[in-house]
């Protein structure tokens, strides 16, 4: 039994280092590529590892031109207030939605729950955030998607499996459910809250169809939009921004793509210890 055993650890470790390499290779290889130089491109054929002349000219021509340091602002200002209203709102619902005696909230939920079935499509939604006076500003990247119907039912569920004598103690002492929301649920429900913040944060920061239906003006281009605009299409930033070549264009495409993956790569390993109590403790009860 110990050799069958053996063999299938050694499976096992070779293949979290195979898949650890196919996910490391391509990130090593776009930090690799933003810090080179021409030479060092021409060299490898477009894809540098390791640069022999590392420089810096492709982080000065981003944040020289305005472009990319402008989305940038933008991407922080929409993720920061979306999450907080989302999360705001959220939370709300859900403490009322948690609560067998509020009216309605069967009915409610379910009609939630129908948002994660049908979608009334991209031609319906358009036209509503038109009819509203939102297109081209940055509430449209906000407000259609405001509330996540699988983060309300996990928030509700982590809710409904707090003991209800923390409710019947709290409204003995003479608290009010907005007092027992903000003084002994929240503090209790810290785990998944901070699970439900990144995947709101994540949806924000990486909003790139909001951005391509609903706004019109380039000036007010999330992230996700320059990364379509000068990597994807190919645009040339340089020209775009600076006026002039002061990098490698592929090395410029590299330096954006780092610079959207980064913030989020930074904010993860705070939040990963959430994740697996955060979610199982908020899917066990329905």
């Amino acid at each position: 039994m110990e050799r069958p055993t053996r063999l299938g650890q050694t499976a096992k470790a070779v293949a979290v280092v195979v898949v650890v390499l196919a996910v490391a290779y391509p990130l090593v290889g776009v930090i690799g590529t933003s810090f080179a130089s021409q030479t060092d491109i021409i060299k490898s054929s477009g894809l540098v590892l390791w640069p022999d002349h590392p420089t810096l000219d492709a982080y000065r021509t981003i944040f020289t031109g305005g472009v990319v340091t402008r989305a940038l602002i933008v991407s922080v200002g929409i993720t920061v207030f979306g999450t907080l209203a989302s999360l705001l709102v959220t939370v709300g619902m859900a403490y009322g939605l948690s609560r067998r005696d509020v009216t309605g909230s069967r009915f409610i939920l379910m009609t939630a729950l129908f948002t994660m079935l049908f979608n009334a499509g991209i031609i319906p939604n358009f036209l509503l955030v038109k009819g509203l006076g939102l297109y081209d500003t940055y509430a449209a990247l906000v407000m259609p998607t405001l509330v996540s119907a699988f983060n309300l039912v996990v928030l509700r569920s982590f809710f409904m499996n707090l003991p209800e004598e923390l409710y019947d103690a709290a409204k003995v002492d003479g608290a009010g459910d907005f007092r027992i929301l903000v003084r002994i649920v929240l503090p209790l429900s810290k785990a998944v809250l901070a699970v439900i913040s990144l995947f709101y944060a994540v949806t924000y920061w990486n909003a790139f169809f909001n951005s391509l239906l609903y706004l019109n003006d380039s000036d007010k281009w999330p992230l996700p939009m320059v990364l379509r605009t000068y990597v994807l299409q190919g645009q040339s930033l340089n020209a775009a921004s600076a006026g002039e070549v002061l990098a490698p264009q592929q090395a410029v495409q590299m330096a954006v793509l780092v610079i959207a993956v980064v913030p989020i790569l930074c904010v993860y390993p705070f939040l990963q210890r959430y994740f697996t109590k955060g979610v199982l403790t908020g899917a066990v009860k329905g």
